[in-house]
């Protein structure tokens, strides 16, 4: 027996992508994930600087095992402050303007090779410089980002490293006996 109408995941992504386009027409903009995982509304950024960004993030510091939403805290944080600062947006949407215009194709339709050569042609510049230390606090300051390479995130409040481990490589395969001296 065939049923009728919508199952809940059918549901469930189409409000999703309802309420995704309510917010898009509410603020101007809204960057959707290409699965329709996850979207992000912009209040200073259009999609396209949206999306060059988080591309642009990506290129400087690619971890193949991680998925764009964790380089969508970056543009969020980017988007946050040019909210707040002309300056910012400037810098940004004519950062922007600045790889698109580098070869005469748009950044974004570029292979991965010659993002990475514009991108270094750009390096010394206030744009790049904002977008990689924005990146670097927006993308290691993530305690999800933490827990997928294994970090456990700082030990202050559990009285430091010394009594935690700071001296076990059990992660090594062999490690020696004396590397690991046990809790005693």
């Amino acid at each position: 027996m065939k049923r009728k109408g919508m199952n809940r995941r059918q549901f469930l992504h189409t409000s999703g992508l309802a309420a995704a386009g309510v917010a898009a027409v509410a603020s101007g903009a809204v960057l959707i994930a290409p699965d329709g995982a996850w979207a992000l509304q912009l209040h200073a950024l259009d999609e396209h600087a949206a999306r060059t960004l988080l591309v642009m993030s990506r290129r400087l510091y690619p971890h193949d095992t991680l998925g764009d939403m964790y380089y969508a805290k970056v543009v969020e944080d980017l988007d946050g402050g040019a909210k707040d600062d002309k300056d910012l947006a400037a810098l940004l949407r004519d950062g922007v303007d600045t790889l698109d215009k580098a070869v005469g194709i748009t950044w974004l339709d570029l292979s991965e090779g010659n993002q990475l050569k514009v991108l270094t042609g750009i390096e010394n510049t206030p744009f790049f410089q904002k977008v990689r230390g924005q990146t670097v606090v927006s993308l290691y300051n993530n305690p999800l980002v933490w827990r997928h390479f294994g970090y456990e995130g700082p030990s202050y409040q559990f009285g430091g490293y010394i009594n935690r481990g700071f001296n076990d490589l059990a992660w090594l395969p062999e490690p020696p006996e004396t590397a690991s001296p046990k809790a005693g």
